[in-house]
């Protein structure tokens, strides 16, 4: 069968279904979808000037496309536009209602690949605005929310440009959606068309490819290609290895790979945008481009982790692709002991039985700084790691829509709030996974032995040990690690809000400095009260290669040893206020973690959209040439999503209040005159 495969391998230049693409003098025919014209005095849409109107034409306004429009343009796309409604609305009394497929949603649909197939549903849910939440015997009405109106089911290069083309000469906010995973609200937004990219998953094996520098293995796969399908391909092809995501049902590329994308290989390979060899896109003027280091350089430089849905849609990208690789992998469990009563105890019960228990809080801080200093020999070593670190509390902060007080006040000045002890804090568990890609199992124990000894040295943890058995060496997409893929993996809704910090090494150069970083993540969890999740990550410039190191990944990544994170939960019923209230109380712990990392960054993907002074956290230095592209690229500001390069010009004015939000109409910041390509006041 393999053998077969591999005869049939040719060096192809696209995909299927980017044969199928629209033909200037159908475009012409129709002005709904005609390509924007450039020429040295000016943009047009279509037929007619830019349109100089405040907000972008929303459901109800007079410049919204009538029914008959809709139709029309249905026509031409051959029937791929849909109307969907939120899922949801089967829960609710009125038209749409329908009991048994709420009971699925409610409990099955978690289990399964439903969410991921929705044309609409993006997986954390308070940026749609929480309008239309599943519950059994729901109350209130739903509403679409920050969904779109409108979907374009994509399976061709035509429909992208349709869609394109459609939205920018009729001034509708377009949205782009892959599988849903979105922390940050840029798959959302009310009002708007969406082009789907999800069903874009052709895959094709270059055993060889040459492009500038590179000459090897590459592979070329369409943009809705979910990471378990490429784990399968990767084995289906003989065990190769490609750089791809952590999490099974993120997609292969997209956004994962727009704005950088982390996985097990990161620090031996580097980011998912470090890969790239080559990049197919359909530009804002409707157009379909491929950027590499010959042609387009500029957006090959933009589109390689420069932020997605801001420069076009992107179709396919060809990559890398490494010989098969093993990953050996052990694990470390520790966990602060409670009180010795059974209702305590009792939120212990996800830690396994490997656990290490220490006997208070001091000493649970001293074994996790042991660890935590050893991060930055793990990334120097080419491994990484994947951590959770859970406070355990007797008054959790509620979801009612109202917060704890910490100390008798919400912090919001920037100090670092009280103590443990008066908010009921009854221990923490902490458990880590480490991993190095290409490694004997002798070579990882013997790289972790000055880890353990450095845990004896300590009184009291010197019960932390490593035995050589819990060190495994599994196949990084052979047949050990497909077997859980064969089945679609499930992708739950959630409420998560994410904040983040990408420490630089320059955190572990002194002890005075690496105290200073590891009081801050202190407070954050003992005194704050949130989750904490890590991932010791170097993806240095040497190791990103040719042509990743000219990329426009954040600068902060190729310095970076830890990617930390607050996780929070907004959920459905919390009001505006208090979500108000909360993001101040948070920011007062991310300004510790801002002043013990001067100048360095966060990852957009895993990150605040609220984080403040975000040009520089999402993009560092490489902000000023990546706006200049945005302008050049799309003067019209046809692509648009918040913290996106140049997303300032516009701003979302909820109707729900919540910060953040995608539930309203995209509208100017201020009123501009004609955009042009120097002003670009669109973009």
């Amino acid at each position: 069968m393999r053998a077969a495969l591999l005869a049939q391998i040719v060096q192809g230049s696209l995909l299927d279904f980017e044969s199928v693409q629209l033909e200037s003098k159908h475009a012409a025919a129709n002005p709904a979808v005609r390509f924007a014209q450039r020429d040295e005095s000016a943009l047009v849409f279509g037929q007619s000037p830019p349109p100089e109107t405040e907000c972008r034409a929303f459901p109800g306004s007079d410049d919204w496309p009538s029914d008959s429009d809709w139709r029309s343009f249905n026509q031409t796309l051959g029937g791929a536009l849909l109307k969907p409604l939120p899922p949801a609305a089967a829960c609710y009394v009125g038209p749409n209602y329908d009991a048994a497929k709420c009971r699925f949603l409610v409990t099955n649909a978690t289990n399964n690949h439903f969410y991921l197939d929705d044309p609409v549903t993006v997986l954390t849910q308070w940026p749609q605005g929480n309008t239309c939440p599943p519950a059994l015997n729901a109350t209130g009405t739903c509403t679409q929310g920050g969904f779109p109106v409108y979907v374009v089911n994509a399976t061709s290069v035509k429909h992208v440009q349709l869609a394109v083309n459609f939205a920018r000469n009729n001034n509708i906010r377009l949205i782009i959606k892959n599988t849903g995973h979105d922390f940050g609200g840029r798959s959302a937004g009310a009002g708007s068309l969406s082009i789907w990219t999800h069903h874009l998953k052709e895959f094709q094996f270059l055993q060889r490819y040459t492009k500038g520098n590179y000459s090897g293995m590459a592979a070329h796969f369409g943009s809705g290609l979910e990471t378990w399908e490429l784990f399968n391909y990767m084995y289906q092809y003989g065990n190769l290895t490609i750089a791809a995501a952590g999490v099974l049902t993120v997609g292969g590329n997209g956004g994962w790979f727009a704005s950088g994308g982390h996985g097990n290989v990161a620090s031996f390979y580097g980011l998912g945008a470090d890969q790239a060899l080559e990049i197919h896109v359909v530009t804002a003027d409707g157009r379909f481009l491929v950027a590499s280091a010959e042609e387009n350089e500029d957006l090959f430089f933009a589109l390689r982790g420069g932020g997605g849905s801001t420069y076009g849609v992107v179709t396919s990208i060809v990559v890398k692709v490494y010989p098969p690789i093993n990953l050996v992998r052990t694990s470390l469990s520790i966990a602060c002991r409670p009180p010795a009563d059974t209702n305590t105890r009792a939120l212990f019960a996800p830690v396994n039985s490997g656990t290490f228990y220490v006997n208070d809080t001091a000493l649970f801080w001293k074994a996790l700084g042991v660890y935590f200093r050893f991060k930055r020999t793990i990334v120097d070593g080419r491994g990484t790691d994947w951590e959770y670190l859970y406070p355990l509390t007797a008054s959790p902060v509620p979801a009612n829509g109202t917060l704890v007080p910490v100390n008798g006040t919400i912090p919001g000045n920037g100090t670092v709030p009280g103590n443990s002890s008066s908010i009921g804090t009854l221990g923490f568990t902490y458990r880590v996974g480490i991993t190095f890609p290409n490694r004997t199992v002798d070579q990882v124990a013997t790289l972790l032995a000055p880890l353990y000894a450095s845990f004896a040295a300590v009184p009291g943890l010197g019960h932390i040990t490593l035995r050589r058995a819990d060190i495994q060496s599994t196949p990084y997409s052979g047949p050990a690690s497909v077997t859980s893929l064969t089945a679609l993996p499930a992708s739950p809704l959630s409420a998560t809000r994410y904040r983040s910090r990408l420490f630089p090494r320059a955190n572990w150069a002194t002890d005075p400095i690496f105290e200073s970083t590891m009081a801050a993540i202190r407070s954050a969890v003992e005194d704050g009260r949130y989750i904490f999740h890590g991932l010791s990550i170097g993806p240095t410039a040497a190791i990103a290669g040719y042509p990743g190191r000219t990329a426009a990944v954040n600068p902060a990544w190729r310095e970076a040893v830890l990617h930390a994170i607050l996780i929070t939960s907004q959920p459905a019923g919390l009001t505006a206020q208090a979500a108000r209230d909360e993001e101040a109380r948070i920011q007062a712990y991310m300004r510790v973690w801002r002043a013990v990392s001067p100048g360095a960054g966060a990852y957009m993907n895993e990150a605040d959209p609220g984080e403040p002074d975000w040009q520089q956290a999402f993009y560092g230095a490489n902000y000023p040439r990546l706006l200049a592209i945005k302008r050049r690229r799309d003067p019209w500001g046809v692509f648009w999503a918040q913290t996106t390069v140049g997303s300032d010009a516009w701003e979302v004015r909820t109707l729900d209040g919540y910060p953040r939000s995608q539930n309203g109409r995209l509208c100017r910041v201020s009123q501009v005159g004609k955009t042009t390509p120097a002003a670009g006041a669109a973009a």
